[in-house]
C-alpha cells in the first residue's frame, strides 16, 4: 500500500529503505482515487519513533492511505522539537472541521496520574467527542484505550501492583468478527503499562466486545459500536528492540523494573528479542483498515454519528 505522507518527514527514508512504498504528495494527486484519510494523534514523547512505528503498521494493504499528524496544544513536549511539530503536526484547531476515515489516539505516559490531571485532558476529550461525530473509526491505543474506556463508558483504571511488561500470550474470542480475521487462536502482543481496566468491568459493559484477551495481562482488544471505536490495551505498533530501549532506560533511571516478559531468549538481555508479534500487528492494522474504514466510510466522508 502507498502511504503519503509530506515529502521531507523524517521517518520517509528509513520506510523507503525497509520497501515500504512511500508516495510524496506530487504523485498523490495524479492518481484518480480518494485516499483513505488517517489522523494521528500522537501522544507520545518521542514522536518520531511512535510515527515510523504506526506508519510501517498501517502499510500492509493495497489501499492508498494518506496520513496526517494532531498535536496537542494545551502540551509541550519536551522531546520532539518545536519544528518538526511546527512542520508536520496540526492542531485541533486547525482540523476540527474537517472528517477522517480513521483516527489513532496513541498511548502516553501519564498512567499513573489521574485522567483529570493530564494538563491536555480536556483537549482530549474535545477530540474524543469530535471523533464520534467527525471520524468512521477510531482506534485507542494503549493509555489512550484507557482514556476511551474511562470517557465513553466510565471504566476507571487501576493501579497494578508492578508494572506490566514484555510479551503476553492472548486468546481470541468472537473469531467471526472481521477485526480479528485471520488471527491465530493464541497470540504473543507487547504490553508495557502500570494501570489496568479490569476485565469485570469491560465484561459488564453490554456497549463493549471483547475480542482478545490474556489470563495475565487482560484485555488486549475490545470495539463498541460496531467498530466505531477500537480499544487496544497493548502495543502492537512495537519495534523488535522498544521494549529492550524502555527496560534498559528505566533501568539506567534506577527505577523498578523487571525483565521483560518472554521477549529475550532465555531472559539473557544480552540476546537479541526474536520479533514475535509484527504478524498478528500487521493483520489488526490491514482488518481495521480494511472492515471498519475502507467498506464503511462514506465518499463524501458525511459520516453517521453514534
Amino acid at each position: 500500500m502507498p502511504i503519503k505522507i509530506q515529502n521531507d518527514l523524517p521517518v520517509k527514508e528509513i520506510l523507503e529503505k525497509e520497501n515500504i512504498f512511500v508516495m510524496d504528495e506530487h504523485r498523490a494527486i495524479h492518481q484518480d482515487i480518494r485516499p483513505i484519510q488517517i489522523l494521528i494523534l500522537n501522544l507520545m514523547p518521542l514522536k518520531e519513533d511512535t510515527e515510523l512505528q504506526l506508519l510501517r503498521s498501517l502499510s500492509n494493504t493495497p489501499l492508498q492511505v494518506d496520513v496526517a499528524f494532531l498535536r496537542t496544544s494545551t502540551h509541550q513536549s519536551r522531546h520532539t522539537s518545536v519544528s518538526h511539530l511546527n512542520k508536520f503536526y496540526q492542531s485541533f484547531g486547525e482540523l476540527r472541521n474537517q472528517k477522517f476515515d480513521g483516527l489513532i489516539i496513541t498511548g502516553a505516559p501519564v498512567e499513573q496520574m489521574e485522567f483529570e490531571e493530564v494538563d491536555y485532558w480536556n483537549e482530549l476529550v474535545e477530540i474524543m467527542d469530535w471523533s464520534a461525530k467527525n471520524v468512521t473509526s477510531t482506534l485507542f491505543l494503549c493509555w489512550g484505550a484507557q482514556a476511551g474506556l474511562y470517557h465513553f463508558f466510565h471504566l476507571p483504571k487501576t493501579q497494578l501492583d508492578e508494572k506490566l511488561f514484555g510479551l503476553y500470550w492472548h486468546r481470541v474470542a468472537n473469531r467471526k468478527i472481521p477485526l480479528v480475521r485471520g488471527f491465530d487462536d493464541l497470540f504473543l502482543a507487547p504490553h508495557s503499562r502500570h494501570t489496568d481496566v479490569p476485565m469485570e468491568s469491560i465484561r459488564q459493559c453490554k456497549e463493549l466486545t471483547v475480542l482478545a484477551e490474556s489470563d495475565e495481562a487482560g484485555l488486549f482488544l475490545a470495539m463498541a459500536h460496531e467498530g466505531r471505536q477500537i480499544f487496544v490495551m497493548g502495543h502492537p505498533e512495537y519495534d523488535r528492540m522498544t521494549l529492550d530501549t524502555e527496560y534498559r532506560r528505566d533501568l539506567a533511571k534506577g527505577l523498578p523494573i523487571q525483565i521483560p516478559a518472554n521477549y529475550y531468549k532465555d531472559d539473557d538481555p544480552a540476546q537479541t528479542p526474536n520479533l514475535l508479534w509484527r504478524a498478528t500487528a500487521n493483520n489488526l492494522y490491514t482488518n481495521w483498515l480494511n472492515y471498519y474504514v475502507y467498506q464503511t466510510t462514506p465518499y463524501d466522508l458525511d459520516g453517521t454519528p453514534f
